[in-house]
């Protein structure tokens, strides 16, 4: 069976190579007679899979080791109340950047647990379009931390820049954008995102916390949502995600044979920049984003003629181009171009929208 080209934002695809290790691996892991997804979370065999995993992953990022990596359940949307519930109590209040949907959701949910400060608001006209300048925003003298959205997957927004917060925590999610290029970790409090964009199947959570961050929750918070909880525990505390944490330790090992983030972000770059500039040199396609801030994970564009989306689309399938409709709040077409999608999936969107404009322009 041929595989497509698949442009979904999420659930998203995984490296071929990390499914065939899967398949090869689904009856009998590494000669235990079992399944993966049979394994005792608390078996050697399992814990000697997760300790791996965590390793490779502080490796790529080189985490350093006054930072915590939880493997997590409820998505990258509860940790939109975790971590208000983990960090606010230190002053009741905190700051966010408005920028797009998923962090006007995180806003939303923050403001039960505390004194939401929106410090950055970029709205206009209805649409996200930008991001403020480096030196375009303030923090509260008094906020717990600073949260924002590095990468916004609807609307294709995308921070150039690692805002400086002084002395204030600053909070991220990654979800769309982790593991595409070199990050800085020691620059965050906490970075959070959920695996269905760039680490592995739906259902597992990332959190790196920063130590001296962790245990001192609001009172009553659940224990499935403080931090420390699952800290003390090695993320065992419940039954974690087992498979998908399995998974996400094949992609850590893919990444690291691919040359790490600094190999993958020099692909991620030049997928992006192919992309763009076949937009850019068409009258027929646009992107509504402003250049500093295009996002290299998700890349949004518009037909000139709306009325032919629909056609754009069946033609698109028919070709094996797959999952490429806009996000519906935003309209339009988006091509999400992580990791694992390859350079040759790219090629071949920009030769089939050369191709449709050629037939319909």
């Amino acid at each position: 069976m041929a595989r497509v080209y698949n442009f979904s934002a999420g659930p998203a695809a995984l490296p071929e190579e990390v499914l065939e290790q899967a398949q090869a691996e689904m009856l009998d892991w590494q000669g235990s007679g079992m399944s993966v997804m049979e394994m005792s979370h608390r078996g050697k065999e399992f814990m000697s899979i997760a300790a791996q995993a965590e390793a490779d992953l502080r490796e790529l990022m080189a985490i350093p080791e006054n930072y915590k990596v939880l493997f997590l359940q409820g998505g990258a949307s509860s940790q939109f109340a975790a971590i208000p519930m983990n960090l606010i109590g230190r002053t009741g209040k905190a700051d966010y950047f408005r920028t797009g949907s998923w962090s006007k959701k995180a806003i939303a949910e923050a403001k039960r647990f505390g004194d939401v400060t929106v410090s950055v608001d970029a709205e206009q006209d209805g649409k996200f379009t930008s991001v403020p300048a480096a030196d375009g925003f303030s923090v509260s003298a008094e906020a717990a931390y600073v949260h924002y959205t590095p990468n916004e997957t609807i609307e294709g927004v995308e921070f150039p820049y690692i805002p400086a917060t002084g002395d204030v925590p600053l909070v991220a999610d990654m979800s769309s954008t982790i593991l595409s290029r070199p990050l800085d970790v020691p620059r965050y409090g906490l970075i959070y995102a959920g695996a269905q964009k760039n680490i592995g199947p739906a259902g597992l959570t990332i959190v790196i916390v920063r130590d001296d961050l962790i245990g001192k929750p609001l009172d009553r918070t659940p224990a499935m949502f403080n931090y420390l909880t699952h800290a003390d525990a090695g993320s065992m505390y419940n039954t974690p995600p087992t498979y998908g944490w399995y998974l996400a330790g094949l992609v850590f090992k893919w990444l690291k044979a691919k040359g790490g983030l600094a190999g993958m972000a020099e692909i991620n770059q030049r997928k992006a920049a192919k992309l763009y500039d076949a937009i850019d040199a068409s009258a027929f396609y646009a992107n509504p984003v402003d250049t500093a801030c295009r996002s290299w994970m998700n890349v949004p564009f518009t037909l000139a003629d709306s009325s032919l989306d629909a056609e754009f689309l069946k033609q698109a399938g028919e070709a094996d181009l797959k999952t490429l409709k806009g996000h519906r709040s935003v309209g339009g077409m988006r091509a999400s171009i992580y990791n694992a999608m390859p350079e040759s999936g790219v090629d071949a969107l920009v030769e089939f929208m050369a191709e449709f404009e050629r037939t319909n322009g």
